[in-house]
């Protein structure tokens, strides 16, 4: 197993390196860069100020301001034209663009060996401060919901394979078709409406992961306070992630019920619970346990956006959002890399737990 380990471990060096590789190549040709975002932002500077001259009879002086603008050479950013050729080179190396795209690419890896992702190009902060700040509010909802979901999914899936056709298994068939009819961010609005002061009870805050009092509460009254501020976006959450992970399991149980080796152990008078939580638990779990990576990953770093921008919540997804559409090439490379290398290492923990639950499998001796 601890061949298996290193192996897994060292496939993650292509791996990352493939996925920052595309991305980069992608990146370098979306339109619309910092550079270009920076012109823009000046161009319109420029209008103004025209318009404000032009009211006060400077119509002479803006007149000439504009053609000494235009008569600058063309540049290959889209907007430029009428802006002073240096400082377009000015902001080409403010932004790091003034190196050729493969120079860029090698120094971005070089330094992200030592996770040194750079500065934010618009936070005057640094990318791996930024991770940091936002880190507790995300891992604090993935961790959570993804807790609440399996807690729920794998005994109600469970109960509906054993109950498969019962009133039980229809009923609760009804409420999981509704769970995953109806959006977590739609549930989180009706959650604000009814509990957080919309239209009827002020219970839970609406913003926030702690009070603006916490450094003065106790421990447990910390403890509180933490979890009074996530039980609705942690509730909205799980309401539109657990549907599909309960019918996974029926179907995985019911799967695994009809084979003929539970037959026989029923025939040879095995109890139904033996049967059912010493054969096949651990063969049905297995598929259940696999989603388990992607699972986390989504709930922690996409899942979570809409619910972050809903409930104020300050996390990775709204970090990652906001930087993606503001052009923020350092956080949003620095974010992927982050993403990836934990959702790798935990796809490394999900073949590891598959032993724990089944010791009949062995990576080693598949050569994986």
């Amino acid at each position: 197993m601890l061949n298996y380990i290193i192996k897994r471990l060292f496939l993650i060096i292509p791996t990352l390196l493939g996925i920052l590789t595309v991305n980069f190549i992608i990146i370098q040709a979306a339109p619309g860069g910092p550079v270009e975002k920076a012109i823009a932002q000046i161009k319109g500077t420029e209008v103004s100020v025209t318009e404000r001259f032009t009211s006060s009879g400077g119509e002479q002086l803006s007149k000439n301001q504009s053609q000494k603008n235009f008569n600058t050479q063309e540049s290959k950013y889209r907007g430029s034209q009428g802006i002073d050729p240096d400082l377009i080179k000015e902001l080409e190396k403010q932004y790091g663009f003034d190196k050729p795209p493969v120079q860029r690419f090698f120094e971005m890896l070089k330094n992200y060996l030592v996770f040194d992702f750079g500065e934010s190009f618009y936070k005057d902060k640094t990318v791996i401060s930024l991770i940091l700040e936002k880190l507790p509010v995300s891992i604090s909802l993935g961790l959570w919901t993804t807790l609440f979901v399996y807690l729920i999914s794998i005994p109600l899936g469970i109960k509906k394979a054993v109950r498969d056709g019962s009133k039980f298994d229809m009923y609760s068939s009804s409420l999981i078709i509704i769970g995953y009819a109806i959006p977590g961010f739609l549930f989180a609005i009706f959650l604000i409406v009814i509990f957080a002061g919309g239209s009827y009870l002020d219970i839970f805050p609406l913003r926030g992961l702690v009070s603006e009092n916490w450094e003065e509460l106790s421990f447990f009254e910390k403890i509180i306070d933490y979890f009074w501020h996530l039980a609705l976006p942690v509730l909205a959450m799980v309401i539109g992630g657990f549907a599909s992970l309960t019918m996974l399991t029926k179907n995985s149980f019911l799967d695994e019920i009809n084979k003929q080796y539970v037959l026989t152990a029923r025939a040879k008078g095995v109890s139904e619970q033996k049967v059912l939580y010493g054969h096949v638990f651990r063969n049905a779990m297995l598929i259940v346990i696999s989603g388990f990576p992607a699972a986390f990953i989504n709930i922690l770093f996409t899942s979570s956006l809409l619910i972050e921008v809903i409930f104020s919540l300050d996390g990775l997804g709204l970090l990652g959002f906001e930087a993606a559409l503001g052009r923020d090439y350092p956080v949003v490379f620095g974010s992927l890399y982050i993403f990836t290398l934990i959702g790798l290492l935990l796809r490394l923990i999900s073949d590891l737990t598959y032993v724990l639950i089944d010791p009949r499998i062995d990576f080693e001796s598949r050569g994986n």
